[in-house]
């Protein structure tokens, strides 16, 4: 992001598209040349301007019909009309190595633990329960991730202390779950969590407004997990 009109862009302090490109290893280039900027503005002015109208027009009310009519006809029709021919062969995608997408593609924020063990946004609140490391967290910061599907986790470190709903409720799974294995913990198997199939692909618009965030790269944890096999008793096995 750029402090001020004209600047050249900030790169301590990410967006959180740039937070999770950098966590991606994708280096993203900044436009500033005349043309790039013009050629940003005039797509920005097309969805912003032009999309609206077509809703509109469309008869379109809901979150539901607009995402509809953006995957089977304006997407199609925007990228008919304004796509250009690479000038060279191949592509620069590549795999990513990261397991814990579901970590990455999440809006972050920081906030500080309130004397009531509880951290909020806007209007919104969580009340954080007892972890087995600490009775309370208040006055520490913690990482308020809300992912995709609109459930919301809180982390401490690598730890997971919460989880809940789109609505508040807070999930069964939680930091009251036993560890796994020696070393791990539930927080790493939740971390290599994949999205899940109801959420919404980047195309989609958002069902809520967003506050503004503060990003923060998460820390990860993957240690296999151990499994005890009992002996079987010899009586039995004759």
């Amino acid at each position: 992001m750029t402090r001020k009109e004209g600047e050249k862009v900030d790169k301590e302090r990410l967006t959180q598209v740039g937070r999770a490109m950098k966590e991606l290893g994708v280096q993203m280039i900044a436009a500033y040349s005349p043309p790039a900027r013009g050629r940003s503005e005039r797509s920005f002015g097309t969805w912003q301007g032009r999309l609206p109208q077509e809703l509109r027009l469309a008869g379109i009310t809901t979150v539901e019909e607009a995402n509809r009519y953006l995957r089977e006809r304006y997407i199609g029709e925007f990228n008919a009309k304004f796509r250009v021919a690479a000038a060279e062969k191949g592509t620069a995608f590549r795999k990513t190595s990261r397991s814990d997408l579901n970590w990455i593609f999440t809006i972050q924020t920081e906030r500080v633990v309130a004397k009531d063990n509880t951290v909020a946004i806007g209007s919104r609140h969580w009340q954080i329960e007892k972890t087995r490391f600490r009775h309370t967290l208040a006055g520490s910061t913690v990482t308020i991730h809300e992912h995709l599907d609109g459930t919301v986790s809180i982390r401490y470190g690598p730890h997971v202390v919460g989880r809940y709903h789109a609505t508040g409720e807070r999930l069964a799974s939680g930091s009251q779950q036993p560890r796994r294995g020696k070393g791990g913990s539930v927080e790493a198997v939740e971390n290599q969590k994949q999205v899940s199939p109801g959420s919404p692909t980047p195309w989609e618009i958002s069902r809520k407004a967003r506050d503004s965030h503060i990003s923060t790269a998460p820390m990860t944890a993957r240690v296999p997990t151990t499994a005890k096999i009992k002996p079987q008793n010899s009586k039995e096995a004759a």
